[in-house]
């Protein structure tokens, strides 16, 4: 990855393992509100979007009151799990470590809220790799699978998108940073098959132990 100007790394799943965390209270709290659906449909249906992209689906197929049953409930539920169980994905203190070192600089561009990006990073002891260096999904017009993020990370740090390298973990991610221009490398070690990120356009790998820096 010393090849590239510029790492961005998507948060929940690549940097922090909230997403099997997430996608676990998503299936429970849809089942409640009458829509169930396998852990595989959840990951495939909701994985690396926005909340409010979410939301939005749900209430046109459930209404109104069921969208923001599961919105309200989802947010705390999370909180709380979080504070618990969530960890950084194995390797990443020691890739983010050999990427400074090497003098590559690195972002964050994900789907989740600014405030929730930056708890996460906290909890997880981050904070300090990516310091003010975070794009978030709520601050563009359209989210992933849309170029829209990436581009708004690349255009932050004075990067060329042709000069990025993206780690994902989604195909919604995938899709994103392929249409964005940019090398996209699929973390296969998380919810979403290898296959799929594949066919998505991403270079997969199943360890961040395999990362070259």
């Amino acid at each position: 990855m010393a090849d590239f100007d510029l790492v961005i790394w998507d948060c929940d799943g690549v940097l922090v393992d909230s997403e099997i965390l997430t996608v676990e209270v998503e299936q429970r709290l849809l089942a409640e509100i009458g829509w169930p659906m396998t852990r595989e449909e959840v990951i495939a249906s909701f994985m690396g979007r926005t909340l409010a992209s979410e939301v939005a689906e749900i209430a046109e197929r459930l209404g109104a009151d069921a969208a923001h049953r599961f919105e309200t409930e989802l947010v705390p539920t999370l909180e709380e799990v979080f504070e618990r169980e969530l960890r950084p994905v194995e390797g990443v203190p020691e890739v983010l470590a050999a990427l400074e070192e090497a003098g590559v600089a690195c972002c964050v561009a994900s789907s989740g809220t600014p405030t929730g990006i930056r708890r996460k990073l906290a909890l997880t002891g981050l904070t300090e790799r990516f310091g003010d260096r975070i794009s978030s999904g709520v601050e563009v017009e359209h989210g992933k699978p849309a170029p829209d993020l990436f581009l708004l990370a690349a255009t932050r740090m004075g990067v060329d998108p042709q000069r990025c390298v993206v780690l994902e973990d989604s195909v919604h991610g995938v899709t994103g940073g392929v249409a964005a221009g940019m090398t996209v490398l699929g973390y296969a070690g998380g919810l979403a098959p290898a296959a799929e990120l594949r066919a998505a356009g991403a270079t997969t790998f199943e360890a961040m132990r395999d990362l070259t820096v």
